[in-house]
């Protein structure tokens, strides 16, 4: 009997181990990428991020950041692993749900690994304390996106990718969440992010400042400005305005006079492409010559100083980014090469604006852009080093006109409020906005729209 109860404990311990072994081999890592041909290693797969909740402390005396970073994300693959994007920063501890995990580098990924499994549908928040002296992230062709330190402070900004530069992330416009970014700064400081200013409060000569950015936002339009800002706060249309400009920028310039208009710019697109769909208006105007662009940060866009060089205001340039915030911010890409979706749109909005403030009719852009247009370069799929070329963004317009003037105002219109409502938050790509726009309309728009974005030769005019 002893004998025979030492066998049956000896099997019966086997079985058990047998099938622990089997549970646990269903997990598998995560993907250490989106796979987004036009961002290479960037974004994760395996889990959604719901929102992220930022604690970051930055000091331009030494120009060191320290941070904490919550997580808040679900499973959605069995994972015995998964990343997340962080550039340069040293990782101090790592903690999924108050639980100690390992971690490790891997270049710019931050691997993680539970000590369970998580499962489809897991729900759960990784906690990771970080620090260092970030820097900005080569994008080879595309030049450098990410932290950049300046004598008074910094810029986070860039475009495809930035936010791994300054907190732990899944940095693919693919995967939106909701932010909440208090932001430590020395006192005489702004520090400016996106969303609606929740309160600043200062303790022993530091300032922080608490942003909340509720809408699921694309990564890469989180934006971090900390310097000497003249900052005006306000009111429009029921929701919180605020702008700056650099204080070394004249108050009575054309920066402050170009973003001052920005609520008044918002309106007039409103009226086009049906309700701002965020909860905060604004914009600020850096002084930074290294930054040559603008970009459409969600709610809040920045501007270079550039776009004010000519001792006049330029509200052209707020108009497009204010365009963005319905088309690329609101309703995002869900893969690079359809960028087209954004730029398109939002350089249509400059020739919508014109017109309205006195200046050539879309008619007359569109005869100009017209003739202009190298036809062999596409709009959608313009590959990588394409991203930001005419291809996109002029003749990505040139498209948005005809599809006006094929289907007619009316239409035109009702397509493009009702795009921006439908696809709301979230994410999309060209077969996408050509089904939408052949449901409205009633009629097949794709050899139209194929013609105006791919094809190799001019189209005839509509």
């Amino acid at each position: 009997m002893t004998r025979g109860r030492r066998w049956y404990a000896a099997a019966l311990v086997a079985l058990l181990l047998a099938g622990c072994t089997h549970a646990e081999e269903r997990f598998r890592p995560g993907a250490a990428d989106a796979g987004d041909p036009y961002v290479p290693g960037a974004g994760n797969g395996g889990y959604d991020v719901a929102g992220y909740r930022l604690k970051v402390r930055y000091d331009p005396a030494t120009d060191r950041l320290t941070g904490e970073a919550a997580v808040t994300a679900t499973a959605t693959a069995d994972l015995s692993r998964f990343n997340l994007d962080l550039a340069g920063l040293t990782v101090d501890r790592v903690r999924i749900d108050g639980a100690p995990a390992k971690h490790r580098r891997d270049g710019n990924e931050l691997v993680v690994t539970p000590a369970h499994g998580l499962p489809p549908g897991r729900r759960f928040t990784v906690d990771v304390a970080y620090g260092g002296v970030p820097q900005p992230l080569p994008s080879g062709e595309l030049g450098s996106g990410g932290f950049q330190a300046t004598p008074d402070g910094a810029i986070a900004l860039g475009q495809p990718e930035s936010a791994s530069t300054w907190f732990p992330v899944n940095d693919h416009p693919s995967d939106k969440a909701s932010y909440d970014v208090a932001v430590t700064v020395p006192d005489g400081l702004a520090a400016l992010s996106n969303g609606v200013l929740r309160g600043k409060t200062g303790r022993d000569g530091w300032t922080t400042w608490t942003w909340s950015e509720r809408s699921p936002m694309a990564s890469y339009l989180t934006t971090l400005v900390i310097g000497k800002y003249r900052v005006s706060t306000g009111t429009h249309a029921g929701r919180p305005v605020v702008t700056a400009v650099a204080a070394e920028l004249p108050p009575d310039g054309p920066a402050a006079a170009s973003v001052a208009r920005t609520g008044e710019v918002a309106d007039f697109l409103a009226d086009r492409f049906g309700p701002y769909p965020f909860d905060a208006y604004g914009g600020i105007v850096v002084a930074d010559q290294r930054i040559r662009y603008a970009l459409e940060t969600q709610s809040r866009p920045v501007y270079g100083p550039g776009f004010f060089g000519a001792g006049r205001p330029n509200t052209t340039v707020v108009a497009h980014e204010l365009a963005h915030q319905w088309f690329g911010d609101s309703v995002s890409v869900a893969r690079w090469s359809d960028i087209w979706l954004n730029e398109g749109f939002a350089t249509y909005a400059e020739w919508l604006w014109d017109e309205h403030d006195g200046g050539r009719t879309v008619a007359r852009n569109f005869e100009i852009e017209y003739a202009a247009t190298d036809w062999s370069r596409p709009s959608v799929d313009p590959g990588r080093p394409g991203m930001f070329g005419d291809a996109v963004y002029k003749r990505g317009a040139l498209a948005v006109h005809a599809l006006r003037r094929t289907v007619g105002d009316d239409t035109f219109f009702r397509i493009l409020r009702g795009w921006a409502a439908e696809r709301r938050d979230g994410t999309a790509t060209t077969a996408d906005f050509v089904a939408y726009a052949e449901r409205v309309a009633g009629r097949t728009l794709r050899p139209l729209l194929d013609a105006w974005l791919i094809g190799g030769t001019a189209p005839a005019l509509p």
